[in-house]
């Protein structure tokens, strides 16, 4: 309602922000949670929702332990001048945008890489100073938009949807929207004992007649699929070289629906994604009444993203939960256990190495090579893991997780 004064309306400051201001600001407020000092205040002091809202705040930056060391929840916001600071920056970051760069970062921010949102190409070799550190722009959006604790360009990876991706020496422009990277994994040495297995899982079994890898832990994904058309018949199609994958999903011990063949390099495996393209889950038609998979299915949400790349098959967990993921390529390949990891939201972790799976292949053994390997199946589950320190021993008895099948040829 206006002011008046003398019968003259007083005008508020409101009415002339600009839209850019008005963006910046919206910005600001939408930065990652650092877990600090304000959030524990409200938790302590009985706030409505405040517990529950930083419990999911973790989540979504990836708090706990794991193979993604460095979470965001650690430590918090430092001091107040440290906050100023960082606000000063970014404000001073965010106002050398133009008003589409910044609608483009506020659409990336808001839906948290849910919808496909342009490139932000800014100088390369523009780093800002905070504290005693310099920051690439990457580095800096990132920090202040995904992850507090992030130090490092060598911390983060390129998705493949991104203009920079793939390039080692970027030209005078690098794409500074933080939800064109991802956090990455680094395996500790040794990984944490979330489940461990007898590498004996990778002999081939000598009852399975053809070379379709079966699944570990349900006796098989070699079965009569809708329409008649047998997921032996598309895996081994004569002459087809054009998948390089096809993915199984299952809710418990029952598969839902069919394999999927996967031909473009990435693939996005989802429940429900704003602007998604690949493989929806939300769309299999599903006969199991059980609450807990009801619950997992409804938080599996962005899911994951499945990338084809020089080095190996990457995966990137997208969602707001972790996962877990076993691959016989993760470990040493002298161990005689298979260690199950837990991936954090955002992060990414090379699920699967070509060239390390065919030297565990064993090519010079002809046991092996007349008969399925099963080193070139990844198994991945949505929230819930599984092993010793669960009460589910084997991902069979998981909510939902998916198979993922390599073509070795």
């Amino acid at each position: 309602m206006p002011v008046f004064v003398a019968g003259v309306p007083l005008l508020s400051s409101r009415m002339f922000r600009t839209k850019r201001s008005v963006l910046v600001r919206r910005l600001w407020r939408s930065r990652a949670p650092g877990g600090g000092e304000e959030e524990e205040e409200a938790a302590a002091g009985g706030e409505p929702g405040a517990a529950a809202a930083a419990e999911a705040r973790a989540h979504v930056c990836g708090g706990g332990r794991g193979c993604c060391p460095g979470k965001a929840g650690r430590g918090g916001r430092a001091s107040a001048g440290a906050e100023a600071e960082l606000k000063a920056l970014t404000h001073a970051v965010l106002k050398r945008l133009k008003e589409r760069q910044l609608e483009g970062l506020l659409h990336a921010v808001e839906s948290r890489g849910g919808a496909r949102t342009p490139c932000l190409l800014l100088p390369a070799k523009a780093d800002s100073r905070l504290g005693q550190h310099w920051y690439p722009l990457p580095v800096l959006l990132c920090k202040v938009f995904r992850w507090p604790d992030l130090r490092h360009c060598s911390e983060v990876k390129r998705l493949c949807c991104c203009e920079s991706y793939g390039k080692a020496h970027p030209a005078e422009l690098v794409c500074c929207n933080p939800h064109h990277l991802s956090r990455l994994c680094e395996l500790e040495s040794p990984p944490p004992p979330y489940s461990r297995y007898p590498m004996d899982f990778l002999k081939p079994t000598a009852d399975c007649p053809d070379s379709v890898p079966s699944s570990t832990e349900t006796g098989g994904t070699n079965c009569l699929a809708p329409g008649g058309l047998s997921d032996s018949q598309v895996l081994q199609e004569p002459g087809d070289r054009s998948h390089w994958c096809v993915v199984a999903y299952w809710e418990e011990k029952t598969r839902v629906g069919r394999l999927y063949s996967v031909q473009e390099p990435s693939l996005d495996i989802f429940y429900d994604l704003p602007q998604g393209n690949g493989f929806c889950l939300g769309q299999l038609n599903s006969d199991n009444k059980s609450q807990l998979v009801q619950k997992v299915r409804s938080k599996i949400g962005y899911g994951i993203q499945l990338t084809k790349e020089v080095d190996g098959v990457w995966v990137y967990n997208r969602s707001s939960y972790p996962i877990f993921i076993k691959s016989a390529t993760l470990d040493n390949p002298d161990s005689r256990t298979l260690l199950v990891h837990k991936v954090f939201p955002g992060f990414s972790i090379k699920a699967f190495d070509y060239e390390k799976a065919y030297s565990l292949q064993r090519p010079n053994d002809h046991e092996f090579m007349q008969q399925p390997w099963t080193g070139f199946t990844v198994q991945i589950s949505f929230v819930k893991g599984w092993g010793q320190c669960y009460t589910r021993q084997f991902i069979s008895s998981c909510p939902c997780w998916l198979e993922v099948i390599f073509n070795n040829r």
